[in-house]
């Protein structure tokens, strides 16, 4: 949840730098619209490339890869870093083009931008009449598995956190609510928003992969951190199958998405699901997935609190 004062309410160079922040965005998004997805991603990961090794942030991202992985060279974290950048670089380009970059034909898979693994797992929820919860991680391209649901009919919400400045929120609640199902912002009040979607037998998104204090402790890349426990609490209260669903960037501007079978989470000695052992369950499937493609994952979150 978003302690962050109104903007009416922020002192003045915290709204000058807003203003600053909006004003370039609203450029770079006007510009990036006037050429294809593809055009936009590739301009977004040349300029992610060139500004984001420069920065603070990417200090981060090698403390933290220093961590997840000691076994590797300086020069192996590093390009693991500047592969982030390229890929944060191309999720911003392709933001701007929701709205289009959906493109899947299952009759000629290998003539569209996203390919899809595991196809029967969405079609068994769409078709089951049950409500589901879905994880995801800020792997790839992230927006996509929202974006595949509502492409294919399933009935979804989607649970994100607005940033605080106020333009920004209202620009990616304007572009994810064209090619989105419903989208619940993160707050003290949306857990009933939450579970009026669940008992509505929808299917609900969430990402997991960011720190939750006070949330249950988790072993990830063999370090403890803490973890959000909202979507194994509500696997407990309605008891509905859980399914990690990730994207992987593909070469030429393409895509897989991947959905797994439910998960046989661990329960207790009552019988009901084992909130903060699930979440340890959930955070070790995220971390086969980043394992996999840890370039394409976002390093510089602080997943690890410093000591």
């Amino acid at each position: 949840m978003s302690t962050a004062l109104p903007n009416s309410r922020l002192p003045w160079h915290k709204k000058l730098r807003n203003a600053v922040i909006s004003g370039t965005v609203w450029g770079v998004v006007r510009l990036l619209r006037l050429v294809s997805a593809e055009r936009a991603a590739e301009a977004g990961a040349f300029w992610a490339k060139l500004i984001g090794p420069r920065t603070s942030v990417h200090q981060r991202a090698l403390r933290n890869l220093r961590r997840a992985y000691p076994e590797k060279t300086e020069a192996e974290r590093e390009a693991i870093a500047r592969g982030m950048w390229d890929n944060m670089g191309r999720v911003g380009g392709e933001f701007v083009h929701l709205d289009h970059i959906w493109q899947y034909n299952m009759w000629e898979p290998a003539k569209s931008r996203i390919e899809v693994s595991g196809a029967t797992q969405f079609i068994a929820m769409r078709y089951d009449g049950k409500p589901a919860l879905i994880f995801t991680a800020h792997l790839a391209n992230w927006e996509l598995p929202a974006i595949a649901a509502a492409a294919q009919g399933l009935d979804s919400a989607v649970l994100f956190r607005p940033p605080d400045n106020d333009f920004l929120a209202e620009l990616l609640l304007d572009q994810r609510a064209k090619v989105m199902g419903n989208l619940v912002a993160a707050s003290h009040v949306a857990v009933f928003e939450l579970a009026a979607v669940l008992d509505q037998g929808k299917h609900l998104g969430i990402l997991v992969d960011q720190d939750r204090r006070g949330g249950p402790v988790v072993n990830f890349f063999g370090h403890p951190c803490t973890a959000n426990p909202t979507i194994a609490r509500l696997a407990r209260l309605y008891e509905c199958p859980v399914h990690g669903v990730r994207v992987i960037r593909l070469p030429g501007g393409r895509f897989r998405i991947t959905c797994t079978p439910p998960l046989d989470l661990p329960r207790d000695a009552n019988g009901k699901i084992d909130v903060d052992a699930s979440m340890q369950a959930i955070t070790s499937v995220v971390e086969g997935w980043v394992r996999e493609h840890p370039e394409q994952w976002t390093w510089f979150y602080r997943r690890w609190r410093e000591p």
